[in-house]
C-alpha cells in the first residue's frame, strides 16, 4: 500500500495526517517536474490507463506511484531479471512495471488476498501483451510463501521480490524470501519510511492506519538493518522504499 503525506506546519508541530501525496517531497512543484520531465513522458500508455483508472478508486492511495513504478522497471532491466515475486497486487501497477520490463519469457509470480481489485487492472494488462509473464495466485502470501519453500528446488531461484502488503508481516515475509531470492537477487520492501512517521515522535498527530502500524515498520527497518545476509538501500521513492541485495 504506497500511503504519502505532506507535512504541514502548526504550532511548531509536524502532523503525519496528510495523504495526499505520491512522495515524501515537501515541494508540489519538484515532483510535478520529477513526473513531467522524467517519469509521465516515458510512461506505457497502458501503464498511463491504469494509472488513471486507479486513481479514482476510494482506496486509490494504496497504488504504487508512477516514479516508483519507474524505479522497479529500472532495477529489473539492470539485473536481467527473468523470474520474479510481488507480494501485494492492488490493481497492479507495479506488476505491469514488472511484467513490462521481464524479457518475453520471463515470469512474476504474484499474490494477493483477493483477486477483487487484480480484475479491474486485468484489462490493461491484457492490453500491454504480458498477461503470459503472469501467474497470479490469490491467498494468504505467509501460506503461498511457506508452499513454495516446501520445494527445495524453489530456494534461491527468483531474480527479484518486491513486496507491498500488509506491514505487520513484513518481518515474516522477509524470513521466507531470503530463502527463495538468489544470492545477488534483489528484495524492495516498499512503505519503509510510512509517511515519515518513522522519524516522528511518538506522540506526534498521525491518523490511525499510520500510528497503528507505524512501530511494525520501525521494527522491520531494524530488522534490515542488522541483517548480516544482505546489503540495504532505503530510498525516499514514494513512501520510501528499502532495496535489499542478498548478499549470502
Amino acid at each position: 500500500m504506497a500511503v504519502n503525506n505532506e507535512q504541514k506546519q502548526q504550532s511548531q508541530t509536524v502532523e503525519y495526517v496528510d495523504l495526499a501525496h505520491k512522495t515524501l517531497l515537501n515541494s508540489d512543484a519538484l515532483y510535478k517536474y520529477i513526473l513531467e520531465t522524467s517519469v509521465f513522458p516515458r510512461e506505457h500508455p497502458c501503464l498511463k490507463e491504469l494509472r488513471e483508472m486507479t486513481e479514482k478508486h476510494p482506496k486509490s492511495l494504496m497504488a504504487v506511484p508512477a516514479d516508483e513504478g519507474q524505479l522497479i522497471s529500472m532495477l529489473v532491466k539492470l539485473m536481467n531479471a527473468n523470474k520474479t515475486m510481488e507480494i501485494g497486487v492492488y490493481t497492479g501497477y507495479s506488476l505491469l512495471s514488472t511484467a513490462l520490463a521481464l524479457p518475453s519469457d520471463g515470469k512474476v509470480l504474484a499474490f494477493d488476498i483477493s483477486r477483487e481489485y487484480y480484475e479491474l487492472g486485468l484489462p490493461m494488462i491484457e492490453k500491454a501483451g504480458v498477461l503470459h509473464k503472469i501467474d497470479f495466485r490469490e491467498g494468504y502470501a505467509l501460506h503461498l510463501l511457506d508452499e513454495l519453500l516446501q520445494d527445495e528446488n524453489n530456494k534461491g531461484t527468483f531474480d527479484f521480490v518486491f513486496v507491498d502488503a500488509d506491514k505487520n508481516n513484513y518481518i515474516n515475509y522477509h524470513k521466507r524470501v531470503i530463502d527463495l531470492v538468489k544470492v545477488g537477487g534483489l528484495i524492495g520492501y516498499d512503505n519503509t519510511l510510512w509517511s515519515g512517521s518513522v522519524a516522528a515522535p511518538p506522540d506526534a498527530p498521525m491518523i490511525d492506519i499510520i500510528r497503528n502500524l507505524r512501530d511494525y515498520v520501525i521494527e522491520l527497518n531494524k530488522y534490515l538493518a542488522q541483517d548480516s545476509r544482505i546489503e540495504i538501500c532505503q530510498l525516499s521513492v514514494g513512501d520510501g522504499i528499502t532495496i535489499c541485495r542478498r548478499i549470502d
